[in-house]
């Protein structure tokens, strides 16, 4: 989906809702329902993350989202053969390859492109060719920005965790620092050709100076939308980060 004018869009991450309901191993909460209630809510896309251990989101939830959403869908995945079959053979608007480690309980890290071109190149050669949008989830690293390009990725999303990290610990200069970086890299990669997404950590409080940088077209947020969710709904939840997104981006 391609953002017009000054537009920033917004990918909502629905893996913790598949969290919730593993925790039991029930039936429910299902993703897929709160996918379409995000969609209904004005999401311009829904995020997704198949990993390795499927720890929250399922194969039977992938095939779900595919015959349900009207909106993009974005599968997040490590860049194994795996996972490229899967992406094959459902053929998503998007594919943001992530790094995954078993033992983390997020995503730690950007991806280490300028330390994979070769295989990477491959990999995303018949994703791309087969009409997916592919993204590389990097930290903001001019090395990393510009293998991407190389690589023949068509976006970036810049990982923000550390940046929100920051922030919350209250060590604002350092937040300060990280955020320039993000900046400078966003404007980097937007003039290698590349758009540029943003996402990872992000709260209502840590929003708005990374909405505010006019490379950025979308914004994945899951975490945060849905624990609030818990307190406002989902649908208040979205709207809220909606209204602070098109605040700062004015």
């Amino acid at each position: 989906m391609a953002a017009t004018g000054n537009a920033l869009r917004l990918g909502v991450n629905i893996d913790h809702v598949a969290t919730v309901r593993n925790a039991r191993g029930s039936a429910y909460p299902d993703p897929v329902r709160a996918a379409q209630l995000a969609e209904a809510a004005g999401a311009d896309g829904i995020t997704a993350h198949l990993r390795e251990d499927r720890r929250h989101i399922s194969d039977a939830d992938i095939d779900g989202l595919m015959a349900a959403l009207r909106v993009p869908l974005n599968l997040e995945m490590a860049a194994t053969d795996e996972m490229q079959a899967i992406a094959l053979r459902h053929r998503p608007h998007a594919v943001c390859l992530v790094p995954e480690r078993r033992e983390e309980r997020t995503t730690e890290g950007g991806l280490d492109v300028a330390g994979d071109e070769t295989r990477l190149t491959r990999f995303i050669a018949p994703l791309a060719e087969a009409g997916c949008r592919v993204s590389l989830f990097i930290g903001a690293d001019a090395a990393q920005v510009e293998a991407a390009a190389r690589v023949g990725a068509a976006v970036v999303e810049l990982h923000t965790g550390a940046y929100c990290d920051l922030h919350h610990e209250g060590r604002f200069e350092a937040r300060d620092a990280e955020l320039a970086r993000l900046a400078a890299m966003a404007t980097h990669a937007q003039g290698l050709g590349l758009e540029v997404h943003a996402g990872h950590g992000l709260t209502y409080d840590t929003v708005a100076p990374i909405a505010v940088l006019p490379e950025i077209r979308e914004l994945n947020i899951g975490h945060f939308l849905i624990g609030e969710a818990i307190f406002l709904g989902l649908e208040a939840s979205i709207a809220g980060m909606r209204t602070r997104m098109q605040a700062a981006r004015g």
